[in-house]
């Protein structure tokens, strides 16, 4: 496939993004994690698109909550999504190293299996875009809300070995919060600080921080980087302990304290 396709931002809720894929050539659409309906709807009538397809990475309703009633408008779309979740409305489960093809998109998506959050979340990657729920946030990661921090630690280590041009699409407008904990984390980084400059302005802009990249990824986001020694020197002086280089434990440690942050 020779085609290129466009990635769109729909806004929804206070900040979630729906992920609309659009190609010029042709009039089809796929959207992913379309949480609500209304926002997809507008979406599709203003640049007259036909829904095909609805990729779901995880069964949280601000990410599945719109299947049903684009499902009546388009019944003919098909509706991806974890085997191991959201059964009621996936109709094409899949697992890690399948793929999803939509030729008039010129688009090709593998499937990666990213438990943490859910503990069937999934992600969509092909060698340029990766869609990621709520796994990857801009300078952070989803809560742990079903996962081990060994299992989100293995998925979030199989996200930072993508190639480092892959732009990130994730799921919330959390960035700047996420760079202030960063900032915090690992204090004096002049990428975390320019990186907040950037963002600010673009917000100010009412513009959307995302994508981000794997490369500004591996430079901001400290659940990345727990590997480094002035984040574990932060973990070890936040908490009173004496972490190393287990990273799991690190990671552990690290969730909690953006948990309360």
């Amino acid at each position: 496939m020779t085609a290129l396709y466009q990635v769109h931002a729909i806004k929804a809720f206070n900040d979630n993004y729906i992920w609309a894929i659009t190609n010029e050539l042709s009039t089809d659409c796929v959207v992913v994690d379309p949480g609500c309906s209304s926002a997809v709807f507008d979406f599709l009538s203003f640049n007259q698109l036909n829904l095909t397809a609805i990729l779901i990475t995880h069964h949280h309703h601000d990410h599945v909550g719109g299947v049903n009633a684009l499902l009546i408008k388009f019944p003919s779309a098909n509706v991806f999504g974890p085997k191991n979740e959201a059964q009621d409305i996936v109709l094409k489960p899949l697992i890690e190293n399948d793929t999803v093809t939509f030729d008039h998109l010129g688009l090709s998506l593998r499937v990666i299996d990213v438990p943490g959050h859910t503990l069937g979340h999934i992600a969509y990657v092909d060698e340029s875009s990766l869609f990621c729920g709520d796994t990857l946030f801009a300078a952070g990661c989803g809560r742990m809300f079903e996962g081990t921090p060994a299992m989100f630690y293995h998925s979030l280590s199989k996200l930072m070995a993508l190639p480092p041009a892959t732009k990130v699409y994730c799921a919330h407008e959390y960035t700047l919060s996420n760079l202030n904990f960063a900032n915090t984390v690992e204090p004096n980084s002049p990428s975390i600080q320019q990186q907040i400059i950037d963002c600010q302005e673009m917000r100010g802009d009412d513009k959307p921080t995302l994508p981000s990249t794997i490369a500004r990824e591996r430079a901001t986001n400290p659940f990345l980087r727990v590997s480094q020694p002035l984040i574990i020197n932060s973990l070890n002086a936040k908490f009173g302990l004496s972490l190393t280089d287990n990273y799991i434990e690190n990671f552990k440690w690290l969730r909690q304290w953006k948990d309360s942050f």
